[in-house]
């Protein structure tokens, strides 16, 4: 299986530009499942010297990407000198899902599993904390 996984707020808190603290069991989980055969891509929003430290930060804790920003190690670039963001993967990870981010023992379960398509049960979430000065009114309403 191909997994793009996202790298702030999901390898790592949210701390843009800088590199936040690592969520626990993530590279964990992302040695496991590479161990496995899966291909794992980075896949974020990070560019150059940024992007840099966060492929950089991963291999320094024993972790290596199969691509970064791209469907392949050695893809092609395009007219202006970027790479194509469109990517083909069967599964993303990333915090700013629909549900949120679940624990990475829940993920590698879903995905080890074969049922990374259903729905994750509501303890499986990690609950993430609004650091937004301005909350959204739904956000309000239900809290």
């Amino acid at each position: 299986m191909i997994i793009a996984v996202d790298f702030d707020g999901t390898i790592v808190e949210h701390a843009y530009p800088q590199i936040g603290k690592p969520i626990p069991f993530a590279i964990d989980t992302l040695k496991r499942l590479q161990q496995e055969q899966h291909q794992i891509i980075l896949w974020s929003v990070r560019e150059g010297k940024l992007l840099q430290e966060a492929v950089d930060y991963c291999k320094g804790r024993g972790f290596e990407f199969f691509a970064v920003n791209s469907n392949f190690p050695d893809e092609n670039e395009i007219h202006d000198g970027r790479t194509a963001r469109k990517l083909t993967a069967d599964l993303f990870i990333d915090d700013r899902n629909l549900g949120g981010l679940p624990d990475w023992g829940v993920i590698y379960q879903m995905i080890h599993s074969g049922n990374a398509l259903r729905p994750i049960p509501a303890e499986g979430l990690v609950q993430q904390e609004v650091k937004h000065k301005k909350r959204s009114l739904l956000q309000r309403l239900f809290q």
